[in-house]
């Protein structure tokens, strides 16, 4: 270090620190961009409406739930997860519908529709930290390789948390021909990982794209960004509404239940099938994550207010990134769908299926967790049939917060 080192700010020092994993803040163009964004107001993106992105409550009261013994059992599973071994043959095939989703594990899903392959939130790395020997590490491996999984013609991604945009995974797409559409401000990341910009659309909600015939549109979502511990908000979330010519599909990104959910589906829907975020819910963060019961609520509201097509759950069973136990976005999901007469999908990890098909319904985390109860349904409440208040929320605190 130089005398001259001493001289620059504490922000410039602590931002020549940061590894590559760490990612680019935008500058130049792409910040005047931002800075002229309807939603980004006082210095940063703002949700839809309020949402406290900080955890709240009782930090001692956090601590006790989540190193407590018997809960910590609870939040792995007790076994191999069944990880279904996809293959070429699995994909080599065009689906007989037309739509044909692989849920490869937390939120990335290869959705093949009207003849193209989108790929969703890839996270193919062990961990999603900045760092390969600390943060959440992967429950169960991933179903098959990225050279095995075949050309992609989009990945598309919701934010950039580390659980959602892997550097290991974007480098590795980077050597591709696949186009990226992402959120705003999300592209100067994506650049400094070797991303040509000309194979980036940049979006702001509501915004939309179109690659190879499929229509790829930006929409609303109650989150919040960020890679590193001072982060500015200058990097949009976003849920997708993805349209080829027979078909329409949703990801929910990461995102607490709101309104917007409505408006999303009164102006894209309905949708044959949704991809919904169930996990990594707490009470210490309501705004930013949803419940089951509230992910079943989403998806009715983004269908018109009753079931339609099927819903796949998202963002559990492969990092342990909140104090709940590990089976219960699955088990309490499969008891929204059945009371609201909503069919859902349960796949194995890597396991295909068509949503005009026959679904795999088997509740395979059965085997590698204790019966766990069910008391989100509480007195009096009414079914997440499109009728009634919003269910409550409840939960769990996100430890990938910052991921």
């Amino acid at each position: 270090m130089t005398g001259a080192d001493y001289l620059l700010p504490l922000r410039t020092k602590l931002r020549s620190m940061r590894t590559e994993s760490f990612g680019a803040d935008p500058a130049g163009a792409r910040m005047e961009r931002i800075r002229r964004s309807p939603h980004f107001v006082d210095g940063a993106f703002q949700n839809p409406v309020g949402a406290r992105i900080r955890p709240s409550g009782s930090t001692v009261e956090f601590a006790k739930t989540y190193f407590q013994k018997e809960q910590r059992a609870l939040r792995t599973p007790n076994g191999a997860v069944p990880v279904h071994p996809t293959t070429l043959a699995d994909l080599a095939a065009l689906p007989v519908s037309g739509l044909r989703l692989t849920w490869m594990g937390h939120s990335s899903v290869l959705a093949e529709i009207d003849g193209r392959r989108i790929l969703f939130d890839p996270v193919w790395g062990e961990r999603c930290s900045p760092f390969p020997f600390a943060g959440p590490k992967r429950l169960h491996p991933t179903p098959l390789s990225l050279a095995a999984l075949g050309p992609v013609d989009v990945v598309v991604i919701s934010h950039d948390h580390y659980d959602h945009l892997d550097l290991p995974t974007i480098r590795a797409l980077a050597g591709t021909d696949t186009v990226f559409a992402v959120p705003l401000g999300v592209g100067a990341h994506l650049e400094r990982w070797g991303v040509p910009a000309a194979r980036m659309h940049e979006l702001d909600w509501n915004e939309a794209a179109t690659v190879a015939g499929i229509s790829l549109t930006a929409t609303p979502a109650r989150h919040f960004c960020g890679r590193g511990l001072r982060n500015g908000q200058h990097t949009l979330w976003a849920s997708w509404v993805v349209a080829g010519p027979e078909h329409r599909i949703y990801h929910s990104g990461d995102t607490g239940y709101f309104p917007g959910f409505r408006d999303i589906g009164a102006e894209h829907g309905p949708f044959d099938a949704t991809m919904i975020q169930i996990g990594a819910y707490s009470e210490y963060w309501p705004d930013i994550h949803m419940t089951p019961a509230e992910g079943m609520r989403a998806h009715l509201d983004l269908q018109g207010g009753r079931p339609h097509g099927v819903l796949l759950p998202i963002h559990w069973a492969t990092f342990n990134l909140a104090p709940h136990a590990w089976a219960e976005p699955g088990e309490w999901t499969k008891d929204a769908g059945e009371e609201a007469d909503q069919p859902v999908a349960f796949p194995r990890p890597g396991e295909p299926f068509e949503p005009a098909g026959i679904l795999p319904v088997a509740p395979w985390w059965r085997a590698l967790s204790p019966t766990l109860a069910h008391p989100w349904r509480l007195a009096g409440e009414q079914p997440a049939s499109g009728r009634g208040p919003a269910p409550a929320a409840r939960g769990d605190l996100d430890l990938a917060g910052e991921r």
